[in-house]
Parts: C-alpha cells; sequence; structure tokens
C-alpha cells in the first residue's frame, strides 16, 4: 500500500504539540499537510486519537469526506464532515492529558469513494465504511503533557 506523508508545520514527528492546539490554548486543530495522495482517490479521511488514554483510545478528531485534491488542512478550519469524538461533540477536541505525556496519532486515509455517514457517527463507524476502500495511508504522531 502506498504511505502518505502527513506534517504539521506547528511540530515536528513525535515531538510535543503547541499548546495553542490543547485544552489549555485555543483547542483548534494544528495546520496538517498531505502528501502521496492517489491519483484515482476520491476523499480522504483523518482520524486523531490517543491510545495512552486512562479509559482506552480516546478519539479527538473524526472527519471524512474530505476532497482527495487537499494537500492542505489549515488550522482552525472543517475540511470534510465531521463526527462525534470521545467527548460526545462534533468537531476537533485539543490534547488534554490527565497525567503524563500522551501519544496523538494524526492518521490519513486516502480512499477509492465518498462515504455515506450520518452526522452523528464516531470513528469506528468511519473505520467500517472505509473497509475495502483504503488506497493510502500515513500519519503524524504528536506529543502533550501538562
Amino acid at each position: 500500500m502506498q504511505e502518505l506523508t502527513v506534517k504539521s508545520s506547528v511540530f515536528e514527528s513525535k515531538k510535543p504539540i503547541p499548546k495553542k492546539y490543547t485544552c489549555d490554548g485555543n483547542d483548534i486543530n494544528p495546520p496538517l499537510t498531505i502528501e502521496g495522495t492517489p491519483k484515482d482517490a476520491k476523499t480522504l479521511v483523518l482520524l486523531v486519537d490517543d491510545p495512552d488514554a486512562p479509559s482506552g483510545t480516546f478519539d479527538h478528531w473524526v472527519v471524512w469526506n474530505i476532497p482527495a485534491s487537499t494537500n492542505k488542512i489549515e488550522e482552525n478550519s472543517v475540511p470534510g464532515k465531521e463526527g462525534m469524538n470521545g467527548a460526545r461533540q462534533l468537531g476537533y477536541y485539543g490534547p488534554c492529558p490527565p497525567s503524563g505525556t500522551h501519544r496523538y496519532f494524526f492518521k490519513v486515509y486516502a480512499l477509492d469513494d465518498e462515504l455515506s455517514l450520518g452526522i452523528n457517527s464516531k470513528k469506528k463507524d468511519v473505520e467500517k465504511a472505509m473497509q475495502g476502500h483504503i488506497l493510502s495511508k500515513g500519519e503524524l504522531i504528536g506529543l502533550y503533557s501538562r
């Protein structure tokens, strides 16, 4: 499977995410760039989660049907259809670990189709719908501690 390159202009892979993009700052999504999207891709999916959360993986952002032509997600933006995060809210929920340093995975998938999902869809619904449609994927890992 082809690999996507996911980067941010505000933090490097496996380095701290600036406070501005967390619950201790403005709680807005950081800017991201995506490179290597296959020409036959129709849409992108962005899933942001924290596998280090005390009660299991916490979903911070669930976005699908991002146009495949997108190579930059601006900070504080809504690049596609947003689903429910782990706080049962629509949209981005910034890093907010109760203790220690947590890892935040910004995972991007290129799909060969659009997803027909309702607004209250969760990460598990998106993951199920995109099975068999993933052309490529990539991820960026950021760290945050309070």
